[in-house]
């Protein structure tokens, strides 16, 4: 396994549409594998594949304390079940260190396949529905500060890219 290099914002490499999975194959369980690994090294509660510039539609999360859920979501296709929404603060891993308020829906169905290509299906709510959402996100190439005012999104935008040149 391997730590893999998380892109951050504004790299333009977020903003890439990822493609769907054709095949599960075992390049496919490596990469997850890799992508656990770095999620759970950052530390983070999700990742996309975009995030690690792969751009591939694989999601994976763990909202456990003890790093005992892992889930797999590959080609993840979700419809919202309500039209109710509730306020989050979210963070990303694309985004360190800065966390906002986003409305989101507060349940969804999400369909897709898992590290064996098995499709499946399952309601989420709560923190689950969000980090689906936030993660799928990153897929279609939109980040969470996309939901923030231009004001928000580009002082953050400036903070990040100070400390990128800091660290260059």
């Amino acid at each position: 396994m391997a730590i893999l290099n998380i892109l951050e914002f504004p790299d333009p490499r977020l903003r890439t549409i990822a493609k769907p999975v054709a095949v599960v194959d075992d390049q496919v369980r490596q990469l997850i594998d890799d992508m656990f690994e770095t999620m759970y090294e950052a530390p983070g509660i999700g990742l996309a594949a975009t995030q690690v510039n792969v751009h591939q539609r694989i999601v994976v999360m763990d909202l456990s304390e003890d790093r005992s859920e892992p889930r797999v979501f590959i080609n993840p296709e979700f419809e919202t079940l309500t039209e109710e929404v509730d306020q989050y603060q979210e963070g990303c891993l694309s985004v360190p260190g800065f966390y906002e308020n986003v409305d989101r829906p507060t349940k969804l169905r999400v369909k897709a396949l898992d590290s064996d290509g098995k499709p499946f299906e399952l309601e989420a709510e709560g923190l689950l529905a969000v980090c689906i959402q936030h993660e799928c996100d990153h897929l279609n190439g939109k980040l969470f500060v996309d939901y923030l005012s231009t004001l928000k999104r580009d002082r953050i935008k400036k903070k990040l890219e100070k400390l990128h040149r800091q660290n260059a």
